[in-house]
């Protein structure tokens, strides 16, 4: 990997921190996304004197970037409440010299101090003690950014509803995609089908039992244990547990809670149905509604199970990468789980992901943007450059943009350069 490679959302919060302070930034995303490496960067290109980078877990930070630039405690215990005020009270009065301090810039365009704060759900209540921290500061006209980075997606999202809101900006990050893959580690698109978007897993791709090994016990294992488990009520965790791996191996194809459920040898499909919202949540599996234009119909229907990487389907699997390839039938499974990836994962606030099905027809992918619709079916095979369930369904959506991703004039690798917005332009 190129040590100067950053990923093109480090533009967006380069842009927000140069800004003047008016709402928090919060930088979201599952676990091994790369949060905290991509604000470091960021933080790496400015005076050392106009920022402050502290964690609540320093032992959660590569041991790369415990250095000069992170303030870190010395943290053998969660800390307190009293930790993060001491912290913050600094960062403050940081921010206030950094401000009052003669620089070579005119007032107008001189940089605004940051505090980032990594882990923050590590501290006990910490949305209603940064709640506090933030008014108060915005009652004193202190010049000073904060950004907050959490490896546990619910807990944060908790927190920001819970206290937060109307105090902060949302910047998410996914997993990487393929252009990001390519350039920062040289993945081909066969080895992005089958290893997907996670960089700290791309260097070991030659050796496949350290990589899944990698997978499952820093991605998967934390995910679900910290993340879902130990942040949320769940009834039934080996339930939780059974639901993603078989979401896993199915990922791409419909299937009812109540199939599944007898799948499982349980009768629980509410549970199943929440369990499954968790697992979203925390960036690992989502179940697709049916387009139907109806709420309540879209919720009703079998979901159809997709991951948010297909790292993880690959993981969970036996295939290796050179038998994947040479079965043709899961081939196109993981093609197709990589087409929804990708619309998954680039889909912004305004934009919906869907499936659509009656009877024998069917499309694959259903993207719906501020009331424009676009119906992407994947090609699996050479052959017909049609597809009967595109056709049927902009019969009745005469509106929606039909695409069928791996035809000649749409071929795999051109469709990830884009969003999923741009589809239905």
């Amino acid at each position: 990997m190129s040590e100067t490679f950053q990923r093109p959302i480090a533009a967006r919060v380069r842009q927000r921190l140069t800004e003047q302070p008016r709402l928090m930034q919060i930088l979201a995303g599952p676990r091994q996304v790369g949060k905290t490496t991509l604000i470091s960067q960021v933080l790496g290109e400015r005076p050392l004197a106009s920022f402050r980078m502290i964690a609540a877990d320093p032992t959660a930070l590569p041991e790369a970037l415990t250095s000069a630039l992170l303030n870190l405690p010395n943290v053998h215990t969660p800390p307190s409440a009293s930790w993060l005020q001491q912290q913050w009270l600094e960062a403050a009065e940081a921010a206030r010299t950094w401000s009052a301090s003669p620089q070579e810039t005119s007032l107008a365009t001189r940089l605004p101090f940051v505090l980032v704060i990594d882990e923050i759900q590590k501290v006990d209540q910490w949305s209603s003690l940064v709640k506090g921290f933030w008014d108060a500061d915005r009652a004193r006209g202190t010049p000073m950014h904060v950004v907050l980075l959490g490896s546990a997606p619910l807990l944060m999202q908790q927190g920001l509803s819970e206290s937060l809101t109307g105090r902060y900006e949302l910047i998410r990050m996914a997993q990487w995609s393929y252009a990001e893959m390519n350039e920062a580690f040289g993945l081909t698109l066969d080895e992005y089908i089958h290893f997907g978007g996670y960089p700290g897993s791309a260097p070991l791709v030659t050796d496949e039992s350290r990589w899944r090994d990698y997978v499952r016990h820093a991605i998967i294992d934390p995910s679900i244990e910290k993340d879902v488990l130990a942040m949320t009520r769940i009834d039934k965790p080996a339930l939780l547990r059974q639901l993603f791996e078989l979401g896993c191996s199915y990922s791409g194809q419909i299937l009812s809670l109540d199939k599944v459920s007898g799948m499982l040898g349980k009768g629980h499909t509410l549970t199943l149905a929440d369990n499954l919202t968790r697992l979203s949540q925390a960036g690992l599996l989502t179940g697709l509604h049916k387009y139907a234009g109806q709420v309540v119909r879209q919720r009703s229907s079998p979901p159809k199970f997709q991951v948010h990487d297909n790292g993880l389907m690959t993981a969970l699997s036996s295939y290796g990468f050179e038998e994947a390839r040479a079965d043709r039938s899961h081939w196109g499974r993981q093609v197709e789980s990589l087409v929804g990836t990708h619309l998954l994962n680039t889909a912004d606030a305004d934009t919906k992901l869907f499936f659509w099905r009656e009877r024998d027809k069917e499309v694959d992918f259903v993207i719906e943007h501020r009331g424009r619709l676009a119906a992407v079916e994947v090609k699996l095979a050479s052959g017909s450059s049609t597809s009967a369930g595109l056709h049927e369904f902009c019969k009745r959506h005469p509106d929606a943009k039909p695409w069928l991703v791996g035809s000649e004039s749409l071929p795999l690798g051109e469709f990830l350069q884009q969003p999923a917005p741009y589809w239905t332009r």
